[in-house]
């Protein structure tokens, strides 16, 4: 075994790996970009090598330094994580040339399934199902338009060496395939130094499953059964879960067979995953065909952990290392259900826009998770796992994935586990940026969800719209209703014992008229009154148990039945997040910010004089949402312009972003140039 392995990663990845190989008595080192310098993966690490700028391009994805950091310390391995050079061949074979092992498959099983159309003609040959395509790359938008008839629209345009959603669009006509198809080359070029492009098929109704790879260096390869992966955005994977709601034994065992058959095809050894792309129309399950293979470990591989109990990172030291599997297909086990969140640093509210910068506040729902070598200590506490490499203070940067964390649950049924994310995403504390908890909780209580009913375009049949919060029930706003009442009188008795505020013989107030919304229009008044016994809303008999001091910023609710003993159970708990305002609160809970104004009763009828702020007017601006590079003007002063029009193209976390005019207007003034370094909120253009 290995007495000291290096780690070419950063953030969650490169903890999750430090605290598997301390565990296995194994010595580790980090190597940090200018950016990670006080990263909590350098701090956990038991050496640290700087190895460049920020850009990963001049620091991560640079091989010599990686090398030059394993002789430096005395490295006997180097585990990739995911990402930056996890599966770039050439990396794998210049680490062999100076005698260091690679924790992961041989290069050329790297090789062979890094280039996508190259991994389509194996898995043909393997016996694996595969999408009809152009079977090659294509030269121009001439040929795309060819081959885009011949198999039929819709279709999908793919970057040969694409990756984690970038390269790929999909296009419904002719229109589509010449707008987008030298912009697929552009993302490919830029994020992968490929600029090959290939047309497949696009399955509609897809569902997007994967199936877990493990195989030694003896010949030995099994399948830990699958992981739905279909709710994405952009291609890229947002909810993870093991198993597959619609997975049946009979097709897991066909996938399962299938992708170990293209593994030893391949010679692979090591984790990998076998994305398959699958026919949610057919209810057979025979409709699954091969999309692409991840020659590495996944993000999402928690959640295989815990219905398993397979270590996955301990198996990939152990096959680097030369050991046999000890586990055979038949030891292998779905026990419960898992789901996994990831947690970004991107703001649903203003279309999942990148949002970095420092975070204020950081609390997850539980500590992050240590690796204690047990079944169940995979599955953390109380079956919620959390997976960060952050630290309250610190900046999520510009430079790399906005992951924040990785929230995972286990529990004994599907449902069980979801009820799990709703409670653990309501506790997730985190100010200062942008992030996406309150739409995953969404997900989480979506009745389409819940049903299993799946696909690729979840979230765009959901929220055509955007997001705009979790839509909250009647039970949910009265207890709003009664905690606001219930914090006001606290914060109103704290006010009258502080000397000077109130006079000594005046009791807090217990009547208050409380209204949930935004805005004074369209919000929704409660009349809450506190009594000695009792706790109403507009009458009605609330009766909930919680404790708060003034000032807190959490606190947790139990409902309970009217009526209910000593030693009932609630029937439904809650955690909300608090945030002061000019009248009252802000709550947030169950997937959405809920605006409470409190006033005492005797003073709510003057509420309708106090005159609100109308927000100006930015329709005639456009404006940059996020931090990001402006590589395009396509428009000029004076330039008549039409709805759906391309007015600006900015790039940002390696994506291409097309700003569009939302109505006809005339271009007035230009701010910027091209190649700008824009901020967020920044004045691109002004419309006249």
């Amino acid at each position: 075994m290995f007495k000291k392995i290096l780690i070419a990663n950063r953030g969650e990845i490169a903890c999750r790996v430090i605290k598997t190989a301390r565990r296995m008595g194994i010595a580790t080192v980090a190597v940090y970009s200018d950016a990670d310098a006080r990263s909590p993966f350098v701090k956990m690490a038991d050496e640290a090598v700087h190895i460049g700028p920020a850009q990963a391009s001049e620091s991560y994805l640079v091989a010599d330094k990686i090398i030059a950091a394993c002789k430096q310390t005395g490295a006997e391995a180097v585990h990739p994580g995911y990402g930056f050079l996890s599966e770039r061949a050439s990396f794998v074979e210049a680490l062999a040339k100076e005698s260091i092992a690679f924790i992961g498959p041989p290069a050329q099983a790297i090789a062979a399934m890094g280039d996508k159309i190259e991994s389509k003609k194996i898995a043909e040959e393997a016996g694996v199902n595969t999408v009809p395509g152009s079977g090659g790359a294509i030269a121009d938008t001439a040929e795309a338009l060819e081959w885009a008839n011949r198999i039929g629209y819709p279709v999908m345009m793919k970057a040969s060496a694409g990756g984690g959603g970038k390269g790929m669009r999909l296009a419904w006509n002719d229109q589509d395939v010449k707008d987008g198809f030298e912009a697929t080359q552009r993302e490919g070029l830029n994020s992968f130094g490929d600029e090959r492009v290939f047309i497949e098929k696009f399955i509609e109704d897809p569902r997007h499953i994967e199936i877990q790879i493990l195989g030694d260096q003896h010949g030995n390869v099994i399948y830990l059964n699958e992981r739905e992966c279909s709710i994405q955005r952009r291609h890229q994977k947002v909810v993870e879960e093991a198993p597959s709601p619609f997975v049946t034994p009979k097709m897991r065992k066909a996938m399962g067979e299938q992708c170990v058959a293209l593994s030893k095809a391949v010679g692979y050894y090591s984790a990998g995953t076998v994305e398959l792309i699958v026919s949610g129309a057919d209810k057979t399950g025979e409709s699954f065909y091969f999309l692409e293979m991840n020659t590495r470990l996944q993000v999402e591989h928690p959640v295989t952990e815990a219905i398993t109990g397979v270590d996955l990172v301990e198996q990939m030291i152990r096959v680097a290392a030369g050991e046999k599997l000890e586990l055979t297909q038949s030891d292998v086990k779905i026990d419960g259900w898992a789901i996994e969140n990831r947690v970004y640093a991107e703001d649903p509210y203003r279309g999942f826009l990148p949002s970095t910068g420092r975070l204020v506040r950081y609390h997850p729902p539980v500590e992050p998770w240590a690796d204690d070598g047990s079944e169940n200590g995979r599955r953390g506490v109380d079956g919620v796992r959390v997976d960060d490499g952050v630290f309250e203070g610190g900046e999520v940067s510009m430079f790399y994935d906005p992951m924040i964390a990785k929230l995972v649950t286990w529990g004994e049924t599907r449902d069980d586990a979801a009820d799990l994310q709703i409670a653990a995403l309501d506790a997730f504390r985190i100010e200062g940026l942008g992030h996406n908890v309150d739409f995953l909780s969404a997900i989480m209580q979506h009745p389409r969800f819940r049903s299993g009913e799946l696909t690729t375009g979840f979230i765009a049949e959901e929220y055509p719209e955007g997001f705009e919060g979790a839509p909250a029930d009647d039970r949910l706003t009265s207890v709003l209703a009664a905690v606001g009442g219930v914090i006001a009188t606290a914060d109103a008795d704290r006010a009258r014992r502080i000397e000077g505020q109130l006079s000594d013989d005046l009791y807090a107030p217990g009547d208050w008229t409380i209204r949930i919304g935004e805005r004074e229009e369209g919000s929704t008044s409660y009349d809450v009154r506190l009594e000695e016994n009792a706790l109403t809303v507009d009458g009605e008999q609330v009766t909930i148990e919680m404790q708060y001091t003034p000032g807190e910023r959490m606190v947790d609710v139990a409902l309970f039945e009217n009526g209910a003993g000593e030693d009932a159970e609630p029937i439904q708990s809650y955690t909300f997040q608090l945030k002061p305002t000019r009248t009252g609160y802000a709550v947030t809970t169950r997937g959405a910010t809920h605006h409470l104004r409190i006033l005492q009763t005797r003073i709510a009828h003057l509420a309708s004089h106090m005159i609100e702020k109308t927000p100006p007017d930015l329709s005639k601006m456009l404006i940059c949402p996020m931090p990001g590079l402006l590589v395009k003007l396509h428009v000029g002063e004076g330039d008549e312009v039409q709805p759906g029009q391309p007015l600006a193209t900015v790039e940002a976390m390696k994506m291409e972003n097309i700003l569009r005019a939302e109505k006809q207007a005339t271009i007035g003034k230009i701010n910027a140039e091209e190649g700008d370094s824009l901020a967020v909120d920044e004045v691109i253009l002004e419309l006249e």
